[in-house]
């Protein structure tokens, strides 16, 4: 039969696996021992527990009210049967009787187990409401324990006793993990279950995007730059706004970072998804310029009534506004809050609207525009940069000087370097089209050529 020092020990095990404190230990030793003294003897029995934790030995002492009468034998004892203990007992004296931890029985033994089960796991359910109910926008990460209908379970790192599940739709589809692997997930929400609270984890949603981004830029993390908005479409792209608290520092270049780490680190953990950080502005406007990017916008106008923005492009810019399937102007429109309705310069003049606005844009119609990721030469890192800053085709940085370089947002001078001698090569590459330039148009640079085929 088990004894009291078996219990000490079995408490301490559950002490040391469970995360409880000392405190908490004895409580819960009071309530099993309250149960069981229950079971055995009523429901208003009284009790005192001293615990020896050097001998590891529990002493349980019964106390009864000495009565004439007994109303109640779980609390009272009779003067008669009391004086059998003590003859000095008088009515009102307290009987204090020691209970051997054998002589509960098993039915008290098993009740004392229950509750002390119980107790366990609402304590635990009340730890995990402590510990995350304010973690929600945060990164968590633990093991992938079981794939189970489309969901993953996750074992946390930190806080193994934890339920944290990624649901199917808080996914990146694009992404392949399996039972054992690592992940890493923002906390969206907690959500209740008859057996207790459940985290629900994300990688799909924006919140996802916006924790990375605190964890790789110092800047978020100290509030001098913050993220405003964020509209994503889950493994392809996602555009962010961003605002400095600080005049003296650049809000996209601070996420961008050196030759464009920071970035570069949150692409990787989203599995290459595209990401577009652009300034926030209050004037919808220019919000809505801005959010565009990479196309270069002519004319914007805006209608506060409907919350409508009409946005006016060159007929070279139009497909890139538009981007594949309609999703750049979509992420723009999410991200700014306002519907976006895209023209070309030629449609909008066709429906009255003002010529001399686009004179310009019309004139660069025929010019070739070769994208700056197809030319040879630029490494990945300076054309991410020039991506960002919405330099995204040779026509925009040819005539960029070495002073217009250095105010590019993220760039670095290695980056810098490497752009001014791109551009020189070029440059003195052209010395006999220069000189019969006023005679006739001359013929584009043969890196220029070659950069200008159709992608596949």
């Amino acid at each position: 039969m088990a004894t009291s020092a078996d219990m000490v020990s079995a408490f301490r095990e559950l002490t040391n696996s469970k995360q409880l404190e000392h405190g908490d230990l004895i409580d819960l030793l009071r309530d099993g021992i309250h149960a069981a003294l229950m079971k055995k003897y009523g429901a208003n029995v009284r009790f005192e527990l001293e615990v020896d934790e050097e001998q590891g030995a529990l002493v349980v002492t019964r106390l009864r009210q000495v009565v004439d009468v007994v109303d109640d034998a779980s609390a009272q004892v009779s003067l008669l049967e009391a004086r059998y203990a003590d003859p000095e007992f008088q009515v009102g004296d307290v009987l204090e009787e020691q209970v051997p931890f054998e002589a509960f029985g098993r039915l008290a033994v098993q009740a004392a187990k229950q509750r002390i089960i119980q107790r366990v796991r609402e304590g635990e359910r009340n730890r995990i409401r402590d510990e995350f109910t304010h973690k929600v926008g945060e990164l968590l990460s633990g093991e992938i324990q079981q794939v189970e209908r489309g969901k993953f379970v996750i074992m946390l790192n930190r806080f193994r006793e934890a339920e944290a599940i990624v649901p199917y739709r808080e996914q990146n589809h694009r992404e392949q993990f399996h039972q054992g692997d690592t992940m890493r997930a923002v906390l969206k929400r907690l959500e209740e279950t008859p057996k207790g609270p459940r985290l629900i984890l994300s990688r799909g949603d924006p919140l996802f995007v916006k924790a990375l981004f605190k964890l790789e830029v110092p800047e978020i993390q100290q509030q001098i730059v913050e993220i405003r908005g964020i509209a994503r479409e889950v493994g392809s792209r996602t555009k962010v706004a961003v605002i400095s608290r600080d005049d003296a520092i650049d809000p996209v270049g601070a996420c961008v970072g050196l030759k464009g780490s920071r970035v570069q680190a949150v692409v990787n953990e989203l599995g290459g998804e595209r990401i577009d950080i652009v300034p926030w502005s209050p004037d919808p406007e220019r919000f809505a310029r801005l959010a565009l990017a990479p196309a270069r916008v002519a004319k914007v106008f805006s209608d506060p009534a409907t919350k409508t923005i009409q946005a006016v492009v060159d007929e070279d810019q139009l497909s890139l506004a538009i981007g594949r399937n309609g999703q750049n102007v979509r992420l723009a429109s999410e991200l700014t809050g306002w519907k976006i309705d895209l023209y070309s310069s030629r449609e909008w003049l066709e429906r009255g609207g003002e010529g001399p606005l686009f004179g310009l844009g019309l004139e660069e119609d025929n010019e070739p525009r070769v994208p700056l990721a197809q030319l040879e030469g630029l490494s990945p890192e300076l054309v991410a940069i020039l991506d960002v800053a919405g330099y995204t085709a040779l026509n925009d940085v040819i005539d960029l000087e070495a002073e217009d370089i250095a105010k590019i947002p993220g760039m670095t001078t290695s980056t810098a370097e490497e752009l001014l001698r791109f551009v020189t090569e070029l440059t003195e590459d052209e010395p006999e089209a220069e000189a019969t330039a006023a005679a006739e148009e001359s013929a584009p640079p043969a890196s220029e050529t070659e950069g200008g085929a159709t992608p596949a």
